[in-house]
């Protein structure tokens, strides 16, 4: 993507150091620090997984699962669910070692189960004010922010922000716009 004529400053989501971004979408500051991010979504999605299978391994017809299971169904940290069991918020069957089981009920009313990356929704669309007051004219946002009239459209068409035309001016919401060049 090319560079614009303005300068972006913004801070790295991984390292934290301040950076000049190059584009639009920048939000690393080097490509060490986008390694490392892909890196840590590929492990994320590596155990959401391996959860995902121990939580379709699991018997319904049960109520009562290991520690492992219920980490897979709530998402909850297996030292979390040992603390409820010693703090006596959970009741909890020994059998063994290394074999306590829970009541998958009572966690089911302590906590949701949780959600598949599989199982996600659609996003609640936005709702603007569209007014003249509550919007920039597309000149105005080439004056603010001096870019081409030409880049403006192309961003408003990629991040799907909401257009209004009123006779020859062509409106667009200012906390948008504030949003896309800060």
């Amino acid at each position: 993507m090319p560079k614009g004529k303005f300068e972006i400053i913004r801070k790295c989501q991984i390292c934290g150091a301040e950076f000049a971004a190059k584009t639009i979408e920048s939000i690393y500051c080097s490509k060490a620090c986008s390694n490392k991010a892909y890196r840590q979504r590929q492990a994320q999605l590596r155990e959401e997984k391996k959860l995902d299978e121990i939580a379709n391994k699991i018997d319904n017809r049960y109520d009562l699962i290991n520690v492992s299971e219920a980490h897979a169904l709530f998402g909850v940290c297996t030292v979390t669910i040992y603390r409820l069991i010693r703090k006596g918020i959970i009741s909890h069957v020994n059998l063994g070692e290394k074999q306590i089981r829970v009541k998958k009920s009572e966690l089911m009313n302590i906590y949701p189960l949780r959600k598949s990356i599989k199982e996600t929704t659609k996003p609640i669309a936005k709702m603007y004010s569209m007014e003249p007051q509550d919007c920039y004219t597309i000149g105005q946002v080439t004056e603010i922010y001096k870019v081409s009239e030409k880049t403006v459209y192309k961003h408003i068409r990629q991040y799907g922000i909401p257009i209004r035309q009123i006779g020859k001016y062509v409106y667009t919401p200012k906390s948008e716009i504030d949003n896309l060049y800060k």
